[in-house]
């Protein structure tokens, strides 16, 4: 069944990743088939859907891979408040992207080789997601840049990345360590606290009810 899915001309969604190499090295290691039946169904998503833009809509921050036009590879960190990645339609997403060291190594890699990856990490419920793709720098538009700013958020924008999704696919939660969001914590321990305190006031107004006899008592 490999050796068939390996030589296929057919092409799949997955094979944005699943090279012929890739390939390769999956039927010899025994994992071919099981991929293979996953192109068979339909292989990886390559719109938007409900769930990517709920999960996208919660993020606060993701890693932005691109590469040189031979092939060096860079990762850059992109963040801000939730809600810091917009959907423009089923195949797009963008964000502004903002002032930073000016070494500018992503928009570089982008002026000769459009292909990117977004990898996304959601740490609290042990999830992420994978998107491959192509992404372009847009640096003449002021009003889209305005657009997609996050409101009160304080970044001065310099310019906004359009990323065109060609497929995106998750992972199991296997070794993802579980980390909270410091804002989170702080926010649950707050209410932790706001509740003690109203504990706290509702017994000693009970104490204050009751009579010095009924204490004794």
């Amino acid at each position: 069944m490999s050796d068939v899915y390996a030589s296929s001309n057919q092409t799949f969604s997955s094979d944005v990743a699943f090279t012929p190499a890739v390939k390769a090295i999956q039927t010899r290691k025994g994992s071919r088939d099981g991929y293979a039946q996953v192109e068979q169904s339909g292989g990886w998503r390559t719109e938007i859907d409900e769930k990517l833009a709920g999960f996208l809509a919660e993020t606060n921050s993701f890693y932005l891979a691109t590469a040189t036009a031979d092939g060096q590879p860079y990762i850059q960190h992109r963040g801000g408040p939730k809600g810091f990645v917009k959907i423009i339609d089923k195949n797009t997403i963008a964000f502004a992207d903002y002032s930073g060291n000016r070494q500018y190594i992503t928009q570089g890699n982008l002026s000769e080789n459009p292909k990117a990856h977004i990898f996304v990490m959601d740490y609290t419920h042990r999830r992420r997601v994978k998107i491959w793709g192509e992404a372009r720098v847009v640096d003449d538009d002021p009003a889209l840049t305005a657009a997609l700013m996050p409101k009160g958020y304080k970044a001065r924008p310099e310019q906004v990345i359009l990323f065109r999704i060609s497929a995106w696919d998750t992972n199991c939660p296997q070794h993802i360590p579980q980390k909270f969001d410091a804002g989170d914590v702080a926010q649950a321990l707050a209410a932790r606290d706001g509740r003690i305190a109203e504990l706290e006031a509702e017994l000693a107004a009970l104490k204050n009810r009751s009579g010095p006899a009924d204490r004794a008592m």
